[in-house]
């Protein structure tokens, strides 16, 4: 192994081999208490210091990292207290994520440390979007992520690399080649030569480093994030390793040759470095015994302060509390639609078909946050595949209105990664049915992130969704209630203008993540006065729109419409109408009113009837409305198939077709 100075000072060289020993000599002491039982699992990164200790070195304090299990490098590169890292990895309250995540599944804003999930890919497209950022703010900056040889292998990697090459990020991606995922060797993940043969295919600069060589780590990040922020371009880095430990200390190494541990020994990354300092004589072998104890004794010392922990006492409460960010204090109009009145609001009004309020939403949005980004497929020029941001392009620029490409999962990663650096998005699905591809990261990602580690995720999502356009299974499903089942997301469903304007403000202005579904069949069939002004109306509150006496309907979205329609054509029945606007979080009051108001309650949604969010709100009913009953809960769902295309099987498949003989059911009671 072949050590360069290349203008380091003594002193930075010295420096590089504390950060360098001491996740080492964490390590070791890990595994010493694993054996005596007080902990219970540890990753180990053992071989692989050089890597993590290197690239952090190189970089800015305030520029963000996305590291993976064996990076403990990084953490104790950033100076995060030792005693406060073995309380998160101990499970403790007082860790960083109060004891709701393992080992290395957390962040901290204060140190630029984005907590990552096990999924690994999707660490990648989350620097991207912060590398966006650092582009849209002209920062001299980079972010870097890391994967390992098996991640190379996710779609996110190809997406997340994608991405950054087509946007021209600065964006630092490495490869910690250890040669096994968990135990499935490099032979049975790729069949290209080398990793670093992927670069070229995405038309980005890459290289191949020994990864155990702390220098070359060092020099090379340095140059590679030179590269980025000169050039605004992301860089590929190949750092070739071994993992001298088990994926994880119960998986052990049996499935490794003997001979390649014998190989990789020589290699040490530390004890290679060491013997070299000791050789240049830059460090003597009594300052490196000074420094062994030295580090021995702090880590003891801290390790004391980490044991010191209470027992965590589970407070309800503040488990609840902590899984959406509060939103600050707001001056924005806000308007109480929530009973049977017109909007409470003095300005002008127009007539504004649901598509122009949802436009105009954004419109405004943009105007009033210069930090509000916009991404989805053909959404700059071609203006979306609804139109609705057509005309966008030109007024706010190609910067923060954003064509992407074919990649769900990376753009909603990216999404994720504006806001750590403070940026609001939205992301359009081009169909709802998309979210499919992208369902990992708005699932683990964007909805855990705050009662992970305090970190909000500012950004909406937008689902055109439903049937009634003849589009098939893969263009017109109901997919609502695959994220209602999601603790951290909200989900809004507006079924008119007005709704659809102040929800969609409302939405872009909460910190947390909104995922916001519009009926397509709603955007050109639905006009009405829509206030000219900006305004929001309130997350999580229904709407009564009409008031009756017989049956209570329960709905959203194109169901309000049908409701209408029928009540319209059958005035015998004197039917009360809500509006839930909401799905997560539910308005239960104005559930339980509804309730009251008749006493029989049906449930309509054009969604499938299994696992459909109206069975939740039955359920809900009848634990905590029961004595206001008068009849059996019903519901009004489509039917539990796919949705078909042909526009006869579609209006079959569809709930309202079978909503009068619902209601008369529910009447014979």
């Amino acid at each position: 192994m072949q050590f360069s100075k290349k203008g380091l000072t003594n002193e930075q060289l010295i420096d590089l081999y504390k950060s360098i020993l001491f996740p080492r000599m964490i390590e070791e002491k890990m595994l010493v208490l694993l054996r005596q039982g007080k902990i219970s699992k540890w990753f180990s990164g053992i071989g692989q210091e050089a890597i993590a200790v290197g690239a952090t070195k190189a970089l800015d304090t305030d520029e963000w990292i996305m590291p993976l299990h064996r990076n403990l490098g990084v953490f104790t590169s950033r100076n995060m207290p030792l005693h406060k890292l073995f309380k998160q990895w101990q499970g403790n309250k007082d860790g960083y994520s109060k004891g709701r995540e393992r080992s290395f599944h957390f962040g901290s804003a204060e140190h630029h440390v984005c907590g990552m999930i096990s999924h690994l890919g999707p660490q990648l497209a989350i620097a991207d979007g912060v590398a966006l950022a650092h582009k849209l703010k002209k920062e001299a900056k980079v972010s870097l992520a890391f994967t390992g040889d098996g991640g190379t292998s996710e779609g996110d990697f190809h997406e997340a690399l994608n991405t950054a090459a087509v946007w021209d990020l600065p964006v630092i991606f490495i490869i910690e080649n250890n040669g096994y995922g968990l135990s499935t060797p490099t032979s049975d993940q790729y069949r290209c030569k080398n990793l670093i043969d992927k670069a070229v295919g995405y038309g980005i600069e890459g290289k191949q480093i020994d990864g155990n060589n702390i220098l070359e780590v060092y020099e090379t990040i340095k140059s590679a994030r030179d590269y980025c922020i000169q050039n605004q371009k992301p860089f590929l880095l190949e750092c070739m390793t071994f993992r001298m430990r088990g994926h994880e200390e119960a998986s052990g190494v049996k499935y490794v040759p003997k001979e390649l541990f014998e190989e990789w020994e020589k290699k040490d990354p530390i004890k290679n470095y060491e013997s070299w300092l000791i050789k240049e004589k830059i460090i003597s072998e009594g300052e490196v015994a000074e420094i062994r104890l030295a580090t021995k004794n702090h880590i003891e010392e801290e390790l004391k302060i980490g044991f010191e922990s209470e027992p965590i006492i589970p407070n309800t409460n503040e488990e609840a509390n902590d899984v959406y960010a509060k939103r600050l204090p707001s001056t924005n109009t806000i308007i109480d639609n929530s009973f049977i009145a017109p909007p409470i609001f003095s300005g002008a009004q127009s007539e504004k078909k649901y598509i122009n309020a949802i436009s105009d939403a954004l419109e405004q949005s943009l105007q009033r946050h210069h930090n509000f980004v916009l991404m989805g497929q053909d959404i700059a020029e071609y203006g979306g595949a609804f139109k609705v941001t057509e005309g966008f392009v030109v007024k706010f620029g190609k910067d923060r209105i954003r064509n992407t490409p074919l990649c769900e999962s990376a753009i909603v990663g990216a999404a994720l990664g504006l806001s750590l650096k403070g940026y609001k998005s939205m992301m359009e699905m081009q169909f709802a049915d998309f979210a499919t591809v992208g369902f990992n990261q708005i699932i683990n990602n964007l909805a855990k992130i705050h009662y992970r580690w305090g970190q909000n995720a500012d950004v909406v999502v937008r689902m055109p969704t439903g049937g009634g356009v003849g589009a098939g299974p893969f263009h017109s499903q109901s997919n609502e209630a695959w994220f209602t089942h999601t603790p951290g997301l909200k989900v809004l469903y507006p079924s008119s203008p007005i709704d659809a304007k102040g929800l969609l403000i409302a939405a872009i202005n909460d910190p947390n993540p909104v995922i916001f579904f519009e009926h397509k069949a709603l955007y050109r069939s639905v006009s009405a006065m829509v206030p000219d002004d900006y305004y929001e109306i309130e997350i999580g509150k229904a709407k009564h729109v009409q008031a009756g006496e017989d049956i209570s309907v329960i709905t959203y979205g194109a169901g309000v419409h049908w409701a209408l329609d029928y009540a319209k054509k059958h005035p015998e029945v004197s039917i009360d109408i809500l509006d839930l606007r909401s799905l997560l979080p539910l308005d239960y009051d104005a559930i339980k009113a509804a309730v009251a108001r008749t006493g029989k309650v049906l449930l309509l949604h054009e969604d499938t009837l299994m696992g459909g969010i109206g069975g939740e709100i039955a359920a809900w009913i009848s634990e905590n409305c029961f004595h206001l009953l008068d009849a059996p809960i019903l519901r009004c769902a489509s039917l539990d198939t796919p949705i078909p295309f042909n526009i006869e099987l579609e209006k079959n498949f569809m709930a309202y077709t079978r909503l009068g003989d619902t209601i008369n059911k529910l009447m014979s009671y």
